[in-house]
């Protein structure tokens, strides 16, 4: 059985995938990951139930030079047994979320499972804006300091990866499209924004962009071949 929550703040024994470190150890020594260290240990110490075990594994499965797509999630799954510290994925054996299933649908396939790791291994950073959150409590962890970190790494990822697509869904992952456009011009490097509205069934067939046949899939798939990367979606 795999440990479902997060047991203690020990970031520094997180492991991570190789050109990632500089940007961890900036974000920790910075006011916002100090501040992020002190929520942190106190939620803990009152007992707080947090998601989830892992939260750098989307960056310890995916090193920035593997990096070729980008999918941004808002914060984790805030049930038990389901946050795995990658964006939309839930461990095999844990029930299929609802936005996770419209995923597939768009993509054109049936799994046996929730979990991306697949994906991660092939070169898509499944990130999410917050990396941790407590049971029951969406976006509970929002605001905390996470997002100087989250941003931190795309702009890293913005700067270095090329050819890269970033699918941004919802108008949380939406927020970051002008962040990870203007770095990819500034470094000159390829990069392909594709936005829709969030799979969630709440929103993904209703306008501006529905997500349900936004094509996103096929648009990426297609787009690297261009550039001659195959294999990622």
């Amino acid at each position: 059985m795999f440990a479902d929550r997060l047991e203690a703040w020990a970031p520094e024994r997180w492991p991570v995938g190789e050109g990632w470190e500089d940007v961890i150890h900036d974000f920790l020594h910075s006011h916002e990951g100090r501040a992020l260290a002190v929520f942190m240990r106190q939620r803990l110490a009152a007992g707080a139930v947090i998601y989830p075990p892992t939260p750098f594994h989307a960056l310890e499965l995916t090193p920035l030079a593997k990096v070729r797509a980008v999918v941004l999630g808002q914060d984790p799954y805030h049930g038990p047994g389901q946050a795995h510290g990658l964006a939309f994925s839930v461990q095999p054996g844990v029930k299929v979320p609802p936005s996770l299933r419209n995923i597939f649908k768009e993509l054109g396939v049936t799994r046996a499972n929730g979990s991306l790791v697949d994906w991660a291994q092939r070169g898509i950073l499944l990130l999410n804006a917050s990396l941790t959150v407590e049971e029951g409590q969406a976006s509970s962890h929002a605001r905390k300091g996470w997002e100087a970190l989250t941003d931190a790494l795309l702009k890293k990822v913005a700067a270095t990866a090329s050819p890269c697509v970033y699918l941004l869904w919802g108008a949380h992952a939406q927020a970051k499209a002008e962040l990870i456009r203007s770095t990819a011009v500034q470094h000159a490097r390829e990069a392909l924004i594709l936005e829709a509205n969030h799979p969630s069934p709440l929103s993904a067939s209703r306008p501006p962009v529905p997500f349900l046949g936004c094509g996103h899939f096929v648009r990426a798939r297609e787009w690297l071949a261009q550039r001659g990367v195959q294999g990622v979606f």
